[in-house]
Formats: C-alpha cells, sequence, structure tokens
C-alpha cells in the first residue's frame, strides 16, 4: 500500500487519503459559500467603507453612518474586519465577548433597537493582544463574520477594513460582489495619493463607488472662531472630480468627535447640533438618494 502511494505520487496522482481531504476541503467550501449566500440575501445594501490610508478617521464615519441609519430607524449591522487594528468595539463601547447561539452562530452585539455590531476585538480574551496572522486566516475570519453571525434581516450592512488594497479589502469584493464603496480621505496630497490608489482598487475589481467623504477637513480656533485648515482643504473634492466620482461632502473637524469615540458613544448617537452632526446628516441624505 505504501508503494502503491509512492509510485501514485510520483505520477502525479493522488493517493485516497489526499482525495478524502480534498473531497471534505470543497464540501465545507461548498457549504460556506451558500451560508454566505444566504446571510446576504437577507442584507439589502452593504456598504464598504475604504481608505489607501490609515488615521483618516474611516472607523469614525463607519461607526457614525452605522449610529446615524440606526437613528433613521434602518436595521443595520455594522461588522470591523480591520484584524490588526480594530477600533470599532471601543467606539460603540462594547466591552464583552460574543456569544454563540444553539445553531452555532455568533450573536452580534446589540446597541439599541436597530444596530448589531461584530469586531474581531470582541472575541479576543485580553484586547491588547496582538493579533498575529497571515493573509489565509484573515480571509477565512472575514467570511466567517457574514457565514457565521446571526445578521438576520437588515437593511444596511457597513463593513469597515483595514487601510491599503490588500488581503482584507480583497476578501470583502469577492465575498460581497454587490458592495457599494465609500471612500474617506483627508485633504492633504499625502492622502489623497494614497486615496487615488483605492479608486484605482475600486475600478479594477469592479466596485461600484457611492463617492469620497472628506474628513478632518477644517477646525474652528475655540478662541477666535476663526477657521483653521488643519491638513489643507479641497483636496478630496477635486480628488472626486478628476475621479468622475461624486463628492459626498466634507466633515469638519471636531474634537467631540475624538471624546465620544474613546466613552463609547458616537457623536451621531448624541443628541448634540454641531457643524460636524449637519455635516454628517447632509452625507447620509446624499448616500440614501443613490440608493
Amino acid at each position: 500500500m505504501i508503494h502503491d502511494s509512492v509510485d501514485k505520487a510520483k505520477q502525479g496522482e493522488t493517493c485516497p487519503s489526499q482525495a478524502s481531504q480534498q473531497q471534505d476541503m470543497k464540501a465545507r467550501q461548498k457549504q460556506e459559500d451558500a451560508a454566505i449566500k444566504a446571510s446576504l440575501a437577507k442584507i439589502k445594501h452593504k456598504i464598504f467603507i475604504l481608505s489607501g490610508k490609515g488615521g483618516v478617521g474611516k472607523s469614525s464615519v463607519s461607526a457614525n453612518l452605522a449610529a446615524t441609519l440606526s437613528k433613521k430607524g434602518y436595521k443595520t449591522g455594522l461588522m470591523d474586519v480591520d484584524v490588526h487594528g480594530p477600533s470599532i468595539a471601543q467606539m460603540l463601547g462594547l466591552t464583552e465577548l460574543l456569544e454563540i447561539s444553539k445553531s452555532q452562530l455568533l450573536i452580534p452585539k446589540q446597541t439599541n433597537n436597530n444596530l448589531k455590531v461584530v469586531s474581531v476585538q470582541a472575541l479576543m480574551q485580553d484586547k491588547d493582544q496582538a493579533i498575529i496572522w497571515r493573509g489565509p486566516a484573515k480571509t477565512g475570519m472575514i467570511k466567517q463574520f457574514i457565514s457565521s453571525v446571526d445578521w438576520g434581516e437588515l437593511d444596511f450592512l457597513i463593513i469597515d477594513a483595514p487601510p491599503g488594497t490588500g488581503d482584507e479589502p480583497l476578501t470583502v469584493v469577492q465575498a460581497i460582489p454587490e458592495a457599494l464603496g465609500v471612500v474617506v480621505t483627508t485633504p492633504q496630497e499625502v492622502a489623497l495619493a494614497d486615496i487615488r490608489k483605492s479608486i484605482s482598487f475600486c475600478k479594477t475589481v469592479h466596485l461600484k463607488t457611492l463617492g469620497i467623504i472628506e474628513n478632518m477637513a477644517g477646525f474652528k480656533c475655540p478662541h477666535c472662531n476663526e477657521p483653521i485648515d488643519l491638513f489643507s482643504s479641497g483636496g478630496g473634492e477635486k480628488t472626486a472630480k478628476s475621479s468622475g466620482l461624486e463628492f459626498l461632502g466634507s466633515l469638519p473637524f471636531d474634537t467631540q468627535v475624538v471624546t465620544s469615540g474613546d466613552s463609547g458613544v458616537p457623536m451621531m448617537f448624541q443628541d448634540k447640533e454641531t457643524e460636524f452632526t449637519k455635516a454628517f446628516d447632509t452625507i447620509v441624505e446624499k448616500i440614501l438618494k443613490q440608493l
């Protein structure tokens, strides 16, 4: 038997045990694909928040977008697939681990009647533990967040991915081909250079893009009330025009947004009328009009 297996291996044939393993893998893959398709069928709109550069406030935009949609009465899910730097759990005040249902599905955290949240951080006992994963592990996790989470019926699923154009964004696009992209940037050229790569990514993988959001666009001095362009200004709108994308709007730099993120209550959950909240409401209305 051993000699037969060696001879078959030399001839490029598959031994019975290998063939069985391959069949099992194919069966599991087919089962996972079916579960992903069934889960996505219950979700009307999937919005993918992406950016070619870190530090532009992408997670803040994701959290506040999900918060706004849920306040408007939409059943909303927020999925954080930033494996190495998850921040959604902190921004939504999630401190407990995710539970598992009787049907062996992860139960997302419910922050209000309309918003469910899943983050890789909610799977970790030690919140400060580094997640040292290669591509296949990250790909598997993202697929499980779709297939093995009890999302139920949703109007919107907001997906917050890490910066760049690597494994995680590509997996999201492949697993959720009907997703719609929203690109987040800050106004300065250093950020815009990376954002143009994100736009190229969207075009290459045929990801329909709803538009560009310019974050941290301006800051009002608390002493003299004069505007200060901390990161230049107008770059997001210029990039949108040159790329043929819709400019969804500019969000001012607001220290209250920083405080709200640290406290676990997104700015759009708070009953405050500020330049930021008014600008964000306008952006959300533009997105809803397109849908």
